[in-house]
Order: C-alpha cells, then structure tokens, then sequence
C-alpha cells in the first residue's frame, strides 16, 4: 500500500523525513532543541502557470503533559485548506504524538484527518517494550526506535548535521498507516535560503519518497531547516503531479533557542 500523501498530510510526511532506523548511532538522543509550549506556523503554496497562490496553512504546537504515568510532549499539527481550495480540495487535519520525555519515543499517536471527502481515523498506541503497535485496525509488529509521522520530526530536530557530509544518507523507519516504511534522505549540505519570511543559514537535504498520488518516487523534493540549535523547518520545495509546491515557515513563538539563522526579514 502506497502512501496517499496530499497537501498537509503531505508536509507532515515529509517534515518526518529525519526519523532514524533502529540500530544506528542517534537511537536514544534526548531533547535539546524544542521547549514545551513551541508553535511554528507554515504556509503551504501551489504553483500552476508560474505563479504562486496560497493554498493552506499547518500549525505545530507542543505541551507538556502526563498520560499513563509518564512525562510526555503532547505534539499537536493541524492543517487546512483555504476556502478557495475547499472547492477543489477540501482539507481538514489533525495529527497529534505522545512522546516519553525521557526516550523520545512515541507512546500513542492520532490521526484524524478529511482529505477531499475522505476522513481517515486511526489511533495507535505503541508497546516498545513488546515490539507491537496496536492500532483501530489491528496489532502490529515494530521494530525498535519506530517514530511515528509527528514524533519523528520533533525527535530528528536533535541530530548533529555537522557530523555529515554532503551526499551521506540517513536511512529510517517510519509506522504510518499501519505499515513500515524503510526511507532515507540525504545530505545536501548547508547554504542561504530566502523564503517568504526572510533571508537563512539553512541546512539542506533530499528525503527519499514513496510514489503517492501527488509526488513521484525518488529525491525529488529539497527541505531547508534553520542552521541553528532549533533546527525548525523553513522551506520545502517539490513538483507535484499538476506544477509544484512550497511550504513557507510564517511564524513562530517560544523556541528554546534564538533564531540566529536568520539574516534579515524579506
């Protein structure tokens, strides 16, 4: 089953593209780049003609909470389409993580999403300790340092690029829709990106994808995040199956660390 990744769920796929594979070096990194209480804001635009329209928006948000005795970030992306779009597309999705503070992995995941006139809705629950994901579908072998579409991303944010050279992959495992996906990206190395937020110091690489309904297989899309401690996305730029898209970072609050990637503001 391929995934069917369109628009927001697509970002997230993508933004998830650092998660790492059991086994390797960074499996048990603990959290020095994001605080409880983060939001970051992304715009999501689609080109056709040439020209650029604003086509949704996504939110990620963090908090600190407890569930089953344990300290978790509670990671929360919501995205939607503009009503313009809705005539088109419409887009209204949820996906949340609980992930143990002190492994930064994911103990349940939700995923409640309506898609062009399709709602999906599965609720994970993961046992590590077994090996075993149990899902609305069923239960589900995994193997070890599986990270979901959410936690992967936040997790990620705490590798050290710099130990990489450009070309390296960085291979990963992913659990979403009730399979696993072996992917890597990789490494393009950094340089200066401007975005619709401004000029950046970004690091750069090319994650794998998986044939879908709107991306075709290969390294075909280019992610730029912040050349700081915070390491949040800043732009993402693709072809798709009708012209092309980019995704923005449009705000931001409560990082744990100074944006000192930035430049200068557009």
């Amino acid at each position: 089953m391929k995934i069917r990744s369109k628009l927001f769920a697509t970002f997230l796929i993508l933004m998830s593209c650092f998660s790492l594979k059991a086994g390797d070096e960074f499996c048990g990194l603990r959290n020095n780049s994001f605080l409880a209480g983060e939001v970051v804001k992304m715009m999501i635009f689609y080109n056709t003609m040439g020209i650029y329209v604003s086509a949704g928006e996504a939110t990620f948000s963090t908090s600190l909470e407890r569930y089953n005795g344990k300290t978790v970030y509670h990671c929360i992306g919501e995205g939607h389409s503009y009503p313009f779009f809705d005539n088109f597309y419409k887009v209204r999705d949820r996906y949340e993580t609980y992930m143990d503070t002190a492994t930064m992995l994911p103990l349940k995941f939700i995923r409640n999403v309506e898609e062009g006139g399709r709602k999906v809705y599965n609720n994970i629950t993961f046992n590590h300790h077994a090996g075993t994901a149990v899902s609305t579908n069923g239960v589900f072998k995994i193997p070890g340092c599986i990270q979901d579409v959410m936690s992967s991303t936040y997790y990620a944010r705490n590798i050290n690029f710099d130990k990489y050279k450009p070309g390296d992959k960085i291979n990963f495992d992913m659990f979403i829709d009730d399979e696993i996906y072996h992917l890597y990206l990789r490494y393009s190395g950094k340089e200066i990106v401007k975005t619709r937020y401004g000029k950046f110091h970004a690091i750069k690489f090319k994650p794998l994808l998986i044939q879908g309904t709107i991306f075709t297989e290969g390294e075909n899309m280019n992610v730029w995040v912040s050349d700081d401690p915070n390491h949040i996305v800043l732009r993402v730029e693709a072809p798709i199956a009708v012209g092309s898209m980019k995704v923005d970072m449009m705000g931001y609050r409560n990082l744990k660390y100074p944006l000192k990637s930035l430049i200068s503001f557009r």
